[in-house]
């Protein structure tokens, strides 16, 4: 046996550090597929960030923070109740289309209605959630509803 062919031989080295790769690669490969399969599930979370008057509307800020795959629609289905708790306006709302990770405030305008008047607000439903691999009824169950307006926001 020369010494080119032998154990140690760079050649010989080369080889098993490959396989070892190769290996590792394997081995890891199950590791990726749960981070994709979460990605699929991370929220998009919709905070209400403000409710000022405009003119004789209600001026509505909504902050959508998707921290998943981008979106290229999301229509949302908005209820405002007053204070009784008794509904009072309907909109379907646009918040799309929204990037990857991205974070971005969406502005609308409940028509009619003072801001004081505004005792809750129900995300409804989700009406069209395109992007990636989404659907209406996944879009919804990765919502989550925050307020920091002084009514309750509420899915």
């Amino acid at each position: 046996m020369t010494k080119a062919d032998g154990i140690g031989s760079p050649a010989r080295r080369a080889s098993r550090a490959a396989g070892r790769l190769a290996l590792a690669a394997l081995l890891s490969a199950p590791a990726v597929l749960p981070a994709l399969a979460q990605d699929a599930k991370t929220p998009i979370k919709l905070q209400l960030n403000r409710l000022e008057p405009a003119g004789e509307a209600c001026r509505t800020y909504l902050l959508v923070d998707n921290r998943g795959p981008a979106l290229k629609s999301l229509k949302v289905d908005v209820f405002a109740f007053d204070g009784e708790g008794v509904a009072q306006k309907r909109l379907a709302v646009e918040l799309g289309p929204v990037a990857e990770r991205k974070t971005v405030v969406k502005l609308f305008d409940f028509a009619g209605m003072a801001c004081p008047k505004i005792g809750r607000l129900l995300l409804n439903d989700v009406l069209a959630c395109e992007g990636g691999d989404a659907s209406r009824e996944s879009c919804l169950e990765r919502i989550e509803t925050e307020t920091k307006a002084s009514v309750p926001f509420d899915r």
